[in-house]
């Protein structure tokens, strides 16, 4: 969820275990569908960048979600970048289990490009440009890296399973293993509380949970922008879905040296289908 390159992977980087076989044996019946269409505005310092969307489906224990990326207000004078990423997969309690994810922006005068097909845990095929050039000091990228990781897409499914604490302390109990296509990064969370909110889509509360980028494999660690995104201050508001045992975010609030970059919905237009569950 960080800078809008990145933030076309998956809103950012923000924000799964091998369980796809379990998954697999759970038919939908007659379960409840879910969906939320969302725009986001990103601002940098105040200043609006660029624009977003949302589109996410759940059918019982089956997600599919889609976003897309393009400047706005002052970052049509810049390139800040524009694309969209794509993921389905499925949801195994408070577990996401992701099956396929495709990313592709362009920005910098670059195209990037990221295809993962993943299953039991782990990625089966992989599709990635531009690639690294080799440093001696990069950490490497290995299998146990990418073993039970979730893309960034995947990552803003936040289940919490059955529970009274759905908006809670528990729903910031987490910690996410990203692996984007060139980096693996945990994405750890803790409560600090809840707020009202409304006027947007959503009127009632959102769980405010702080948020600390932890680098693992693919980057280098001299690097300043590594430093400085290890230690930088990080939040995000994560709100129900129409389903109330899974959130998704609602405002992600990151310092970089620019200015506090925010993305924020600026409308969401949620159909729940409750907190049904496929048939086992």
């Amino acid at each position: 969820m960080f800078g809008l390159t990145s933030l076309g992977s998956g809103l950012g980087r923000l924000v799964a275990l091998p369980m796809l076989a379990v998954a697999l044996l759970m038919t939908p019946a007659e379960a409840g569908k879910s969906n939320v269409g969302g725009l986001y505005s990103i601002s940098v310092a105040g200043f609006k960048v660029g624009r977003g969307t949302l589109s996410l489906v759940m059918q019982g224990n089956a997600y599919s979600a889609k976003v897309s990326l393009e400047p706005a207000g002052i970052g049509t004078l810049f390139s800040t970048g524009k694309g969209g990423a794509e993921a389905s997969g499925w949801l195994i309690g408070s577990r996401v289990v992701p099956s396929k994810y495709r990313m592709a922006s362009h920005a910098a005068n670059l195209d990037f490009y990221v295809n993962l097909a993943q299953g039991s845990g782990s990625i089966r095929s992989m599709e990635v440009a531009p690639k690294f050039k080799p440093n001696e000091e990069r950490i490497k990228v290995t299998n146990r890296h990418t073993r039970n990781a979730i893309d960034p897409l995947s990552a803003a499914l936040m289940p919490v399973g059955r529970s009274s604490d759905t908006l809670g302390p528990k729903a910031c109990a987490r910690d996410l293993p990203v692996f984007d296509g060139w980096t693996r990064f945990d994405i750890k969370l803790t409560y600090e509380g809840t707020k009202e909110v409304s006027g947007r889509g959503y009127d009632g509360p959102v769980v405010v949970c702080k948020a600390r980028w932890v680098p693992v494999a693919g980057h280098r660690p001299s690097k300043d922008s590594v430093k400085y995104m290890a230690k930088a201050d990080m939040e995000v508001w994560i709100a129900p879905m129409g389903r109330e045992n899974v959130l998704i975010p609602y405002r992600i609030s990151i310092a970089t040296q620019s200015g506090r970059l925010v993305v924020e919905a600026s409308k969401l237009n949620i159909d729940g289908g409750g907190s049904d569950q496929a048939s086992r």
